[in-house]
């Protein structure tokens, strides 16, 4: 559970660096950065603990996750902070779980019960009480629903991606899935960051920007494993409802460091989103946490 909740505080943390240095770069760019970095933290890692071998059917799968996961996910998410604050993109984005119990209610993997249903609801009613709380502020431009479409585009990005992983992760370790998912993430954003003429010059940023780019590569790559590790030790609904931390996270950092105080109506579609994570992923009491 601590593993999660650092995850979720991550997140949020994360979402407030990338705000802060993506005018600095592109998003594509930014997420190549972010995930070379991360590589170079876990391919050791999974490197030296042996059993890390994925076969070769699962090759594809888990190499299409990732690119999903990494790449698809984070270069919506990095495009969405060029036009909304990190506040408003880490509430939205924290809807990925929901979304997640929605798909796999679809797929017949998960029943929806009332609490789940009122919990939804009540997180949709967040995220419409801040969007409409910046069109009342005059902040309703194309850029801003670009930037609302992208973070709900890498939010459904992460709920496939939930859905899907956990076959994988109960044949093998969290640190080769982590590892493998990533080197196939890099490789399909280093082809975006081409187009974007990253290799065409070194990389320009400001030291606060380097700054923020070491922060946010080292800190994906172990929040990460961090997440995988967590799911794979206690329930996944345990493991979600943490991710209610980012957009708190998100709110204060981006406060104290990016002077961007949340309106009124974020803090109470922040309230909404929190309460409906809580109504719809808190565990039952029939609930057995997996030993560790």
């Amino acid at each position: 559970m601590a593993a999660a909740a650092a995850t979720g505080v991550q997140v949020g943390a994360a979402i407030v660096a990338t705000r802060y240095v993506i005018g600095q770069t592109d998003p594509a760019s930014l997420a190549l950065l972010r995930y070379a970095i991360g590589l170079c933290c876990l391919l050791p890692l999974a490197l030296s603990a042996g059993r890390w071998r994925i076969a070769c059917r699962d090759l594809l799968p888990v190499a299409l996750l990732g690119i999903v996961q990494f790449g698809v996910l984070i270069f919506l998410l990095n495009y969405s902070l060029r036009f909304i604050p990190s506040a408003q993109a880490a509430m939205i984005f924290a809807t990925f779980p929901l979304l997640t119990m929605v798909i796999a209610a679809g797929l017949g993997r998960e029943s929806l019960t009332l609490r789940k249903t009122a919990g939804v609801l009540t997180t949709i009613a967040g995220v419409g009480a801040t969007l409409g709380g910046a069109i009342v502020h005059g902040a309703g431009s194309d850029g801003v629903w670009r930037g609302v479409a992208a973070v709900l585009g890498a939010a459904l990005s992460g709920a496939v991606c939930s859905v899907f992983y956990g076959s994988y992760l109960r044949k093998y370790p969290a640190l080769p899935v982590s590892a493998f998912a990533m080197l196939a993430a890099v490789v399909f954003l280093a082809v975006l960051a081409a187009g974007e003429g990253f290799f065409a010059h070194a990389p320009r940023f400001t030291g606060g920007g380097w700054g923020a780019i070491v922060f946010i590569g080292v800190s994906s790559g172990v929040a990460f494993f961090l997440w995988l590790w967590a799911l794979a030790n206690i329930s996944p609904t345990r493991v979600t409802v943490f991710l209610a931390l980012g957009p708190i996270t998100a709110a204060i950092l981006g406060t104290a460091v990016l002077g961007e105080a949340p309106s009124a109506a974020t803090l109470a579609g922040l309230i909404c989103v929190v309460l409906g994570l809580w109504l719809a992923l808190r565990p039952s009491g029939r609930e057995i946490v997996q030993p560790g």
